[in-house]
């Protein structure tokens, strides 16, 4: 499958261009993340697929959970000491709910607060390679196709950690709310409440993050992830007449990661009848830095690849020092692995994070078409190529 030269370099900066400067930003939901699916649609069309555009409901916005989480925890800390022990237990179930549904949020799981929060309708777009051969396995190819909001938390690096830690921060203030006003239902130490206030002042602190970045203008998003759409049309392209011998390849352009993986989580839902032991290979910011493998990401609540794909690249990475790829990981934030990971399929994230962790132009107005290295890309694409070929001899 080895290219004779890097004309597909080319074509994978014009998608790039096409998705981040002439559609611009994508916002989940709206009609830029519907054009830029279409363009994906037409694409493989070109391609000589018959590519599917399935829709689905998602949220519009990912910070309107950790709104109302922050707005709930402030509510229960005003109203505990109104009314003695019935106020105390008016507060506690009013903690507990906002705490338990926010981590639940965190954890991509329907919770209290999605049957409220205001939703949209979304669309994946997904092709598939037959084998020449036998049917043995699937691999999925995913990039997504929406763009964050740019807000202050994302501006720069001091932020991101600033972000990073206040969210542990904040859960252990929520925890600890949730235990000193089920202690006080019983006992009405004045301290419990006094106690709380940390809490109180992490709620505010939050409330005021998410209020801003959800008003915040929307990242044109060349690296992310118009970066990893275009690298998944190239493989798609690469592949269509050198199919693999036993690896049926379905090519995935998600919508609404960025509001919680609604669109993978739906893919995987509706399609999981149909796989046969898959294996996904998820795409992120591929188009400054790397190429690199995630070891490890998440919010709060970890998810990891699969050792044996992890094995795999390691090998890979080490035969072909050349192409200067080393393992990465991210705290504060997720890819689509998460999904994967949850459903109990082997996963991996190429996630082009720098050697010390942070990810070039992530969610930032900057993260425009000119910032992308086509060098990273191309050692990024035969990085990739060698993995998924091997993918192939490795069929069950």
């Amino acid at each position: 499958m080895a290219q004779e030269n890097h004309d597909y370099i080319q074509k994978i900066l014009q998608h790039i261009n096409i998705l981040a400067e002439q559609i611009g930003p994508r916002p989940a939901t709206q009609p830029k993340e519907k054009e830029a699916a279409g363009y994906v649609f037409n694409e493989l069309v070109r391609m000589g697929y018959r590519p599917q555009s399935k829709s689905f409901k998602s949220a519009k916005s990912i910070y309107h959970p950790h709104l109302l989480a922050s707005l709930m925890t402030l509510s229960a800390f005003v109203i505990y000491p109104l009314a003695g022990r019935v106020s105390a237990a008016i507060a506690a179930a009013l903690s507990i709910i906002a705490l338990v549904s926010d981590l639940l949020e965190l954890a991509f799981i329907t919770n209290p607060f999605r049957w409220i929060i205001p939703k949209g309708l979304s669309q994946n777009v997904h092709a598939t390679l037959e084998p020449r051969g036998e049917h043995a396995q699937d691999l999925i190819l995913v990039g997504h196709l929406d763009t964050h909001q740019a807000g202050k938390i994302f501006s720069s690096r001091g932020w991101v950690n600033f972000f990073q830690t206040f969210t542990t921060i904040a859960f252990v203030t929520f925890s600890a709310q949730v235990a000193f006003f089920l202690a006080g239902i019983l006992a009405q130490w004045t301290w419990l409440w006094i106690a709380s206030i940390p809490s109180a002042i992490s709620a505010l602190i939050l409330f005021a993050i998410c209020y801003e970045a959800d008003r915040a203008p929307f990242s044109p998003g060349a690296n992310d992830n118009a970066s990893a759409v275009a690298m998944v049309l190239a493989f798609a392209e690469s592949l269509k007449h050198k199919p693999f011998q036993h690896t049926r390849v379905w090519f995935l352009f998600t919508g609404c990661e960025e509001v919680q993986h609604y669109g993978m989580i739906h893919f995987i839902k509706s399609h999981k009848k149909y796989f046969r032991h898959p294996k996904f290979l998820i795409f992120e910011m591929v188009g400054v830095a790397g190429p690199s493998w995630e070891t490890k990401e998440g919010i709060v609540i970890p998810f990891k690849p699969d050792k044996k794909l992890v094995g795999m690249v390691e090998k890979i990475a080490e035969a072909h020092p050349e192409l200067g790829a080393y393992p990465s990981f991210i705290i504060g934030g997720n890819s689509e692995m998460a999904d994967a990971v949850r459903a109990g399929y082997p996963a991996i994230t190429f996630f082009g994070l720098t050697p010390d962790g942070c990810a070039p132009y992530w969610h930032q107005l900057a993260d425009t078409a000119d910032k992308i290295d086509p060098d990273v890309l191309d050692r990024t694409y035969r990085f990739s190529e060698r993995f998924i070929t091997d993918i192939d001899k490795m069929h069950t």
